[in-house]
């Protein structure tokens, strides 16, 4: 037991200690279980989520045995399989990129055999964007010696021109579009020109993840935008984010982003920015279980509304969660993820059942 000598040695006066030992004595007496909460010892740190059956992981399996043997004809069927579900296009397109990073051989005889793909021309920009990132790495600018910054923004004109050639051979594909928005804010695009290019990626998928992503880090204080900026491009997203999409979690990277410019104690609670969460919440309640950008949604969106107060909308989110604990948002400020979830889990469902106490 910690001493109320030790509480007062860490700067706590008599009114907080004794608020401390409250809250300590309810939640020694918590009972999970009564919340409709899995119980502390089954807290798993090692995850975001459980564990799901990927019925394609087969077939990955042999793209990535194939490009190993030099091989392209596997990679090239497992990206056209995509057909236009964009995102999941994407999604096998940095696959194969960071294939590609290893050894770009198969990609080169891709190109060509196929010297018309727009499949192998958007992997090859994409690739070219991230050896330069690569050596640019994801520091500040300030922290990146001059050289690496200068080699880094030797290659970058490469990855766009890249890019533009990969839209000229898919001129309906986003994926291209992906790699120019992320460039853009590296290559100091300013406001008109960044938002021209957003633009084509939008009419090709109005809801597409990445760009949207990419597209937040242009508008972030520490790229080319502001807090009011950002903050303006993810409610505008939120708002045309459909039912069964995760585009609203944009919204949570946006307060992500704003708490480590101004740190949590500066992030806004209004009634407005509440209501904002109440919108993501019943977002994410609609995006399909087997989604694997689904759990650490959740896992933001319950540290989002606990960290607001507002509790009775972050339980079901702690129960929607269940035993995986092993996210970001826990770990910030060096704690442990099973302490810090709990914490948030049992201040959740202690407020609710005394508000309806």
């Amino acid at each position: 037991m910690i001493s109320i000598f030790a509480l007062a040695a860490a700067g706590l006066g008599a009114a907080s200690m004794v608020s401390w030992i409250r809250r300590s004595r309810k939640r020694a007496a918590f009972d999970p279980a009564r919340h409709g909460l899995v119980p502390r010892a089954e807290l798993d740190p090692g995850r975001a989520g459980p564990h799901r059956a990927d019925p394609g992981r087969e077939t990955v399996a042999e793209v990535v045995l194939a490009a190993r043997r030099g091989e392209w004809k596997q990679a090239a069927a497992y990206v056209e399989a995509a057909g236009e579900d964009w995102d999941e296009r994407w999604s096998r397109v940095e696959l194969l990129r960071e294939l590609a990073q290893e050894d770009d051989d198969w990609l080169q005889r891709w190109r060509e055999a196929r010297p018309e793909s727009g499949d192998a021309a958007t992997v090859r920009a994409g690739l070219l964007l991230h050896r330069a990132w690569s050596i640019r790495g994801g520091a500040y600018a300030d922290q990146v010696s001059p050289a690496d910054m200068a080699t880094f923004r030797r290659m970058l004109p490469d990855a766009m021109k890249a890019a533009h050639e990969a839209s000229g051979l898919a001129p309906d594909d986003p994926g291209p579009w992906v790699v120019m928005v992320t460039a853009a804010r590296a290559l100091d695009y300013d406001h008109g020109q960044f938002s021209r290019l957003f633009e084509e990626l939008r009419a090709r998928a109005p809801h597409h993840w990445a760009g949207h992503l990419q597209a937040l880090q242009y508008w972030a204080p520490k790229w080319h935008g502001s807090q009011e900026l950002m903050g303006r491009f993810a409610g505008d997203t939120l708002a045309l984010a459909p039912p069964g999409s995760v585009l609203c979690g944009v919204y949570l990277h946006a307060l992500d982003e704003a708490e480590a410019q101004r740190g949590r104690r500066g992030l806004p609670t209004t009634a407005e920015d509440k209501e904002m969460l109440l919108i993501v919440a019943r977002g994410l309640a609609t995006v399909p279980e087997t989604d694997p950008r689904l759990p650490g949604l959740r896992h933001l969106l319950a540290y989002h509304l606990t960290r607001c107060g507002m509790y009775g909308a972050a339980l079901p989110v702690f129960r929607a969660i269940g035993p995986w604990c092993g996210a970001e948002p826990w770990r910030k400020g060096g704690r442990d993820p099973v302490d810090a979830f709990d914490e948030a889990r049992t201040t959740a469902a202690l407020e609710v059942a005394r508000n309806r106490g």
